[in-house]
């Protein structure tokens, strides 16, 4: 099976890493300056199951939670697509993020969910935010611990790495120095 991507969509970036390490304060400060944006949808799942007693959260069921996850990051990458089809997109996680999810809880990975992730392109630039034990929180979604966090940081980086993505770490700094240093690089 070949899992290298075909990343020739230049307008399509990724922002990924670990959890509670300002992915979606940068996404937001992006969007403050006028880029289309796809947010994360991983507390939005843990939120609509908890408040309506589902089990696809990572606590009861993690299959269920990439399931749900997977279709999520792909209904956001084709809304982006089909709505703001010639214009630079931010993405908080893509699907490759799902991917290692499933890796890392020892989750089949089936042969179609590995075609629908090649055919679902993004830039070959990945930008990964690395932990920052300063700024990490837990809360009623975020329930990871930070050896937990650094640890989903390394396998994203691996993940992206081995599928054939150009990793950019973004230094560690407030929304403005972040922003910047995206936008030199896009």
């Amino acid at each position: 099976m070949n899992n290298k991507l075909n990343t020739d969509k230049t307008d399509l970036f990724i922002i990924t890493g670990g959890p509670g390490v300002g992915k979606t304060t940068l996404i937001n400060g992006l969007a403050n300056k006028g880029f289309t944006i796809a947010t994360e949808s991983a507390r939005a799942i843990i939120k609509d199951q908890v408040d309506h007693n589902g089990d696809g959260v990572p606590w009861k069921n993690k299959q269920r939670y990439a399931e749900l996850m997977f279709k999520e990051s792909l209904k956001a990458y084709h809304q982006i697509v089909d709505m703001h089809p010639d214009r630079i997109a931010f993405f908080d996680r893509g699907l490759p993020d799902t991917l290692c999810y499933m890796k890392m809880e020892k989750i089949p990975v089936t042969e179609k969910c590995y075609e629908t992730i090649k055919a679902t392109v993004y830039n070959k630039k990945v930008f990964i935010l690395p932990p920052w034990e300063e700024i990490y929180e837990t809360d009623t979604e975020r329930k990871q611990s930070w050896d937990e966090a650094v640890f989903t940081y390394e396998k994203m980086k691996e993940t992206y790495t081995a599928l054939g993505y150009d990793v950019v770490t973004v230094p560690i700094g407030n929304v403005e120095r972040r922003c910047a240093f995206i936008l030199a690089h896009v």
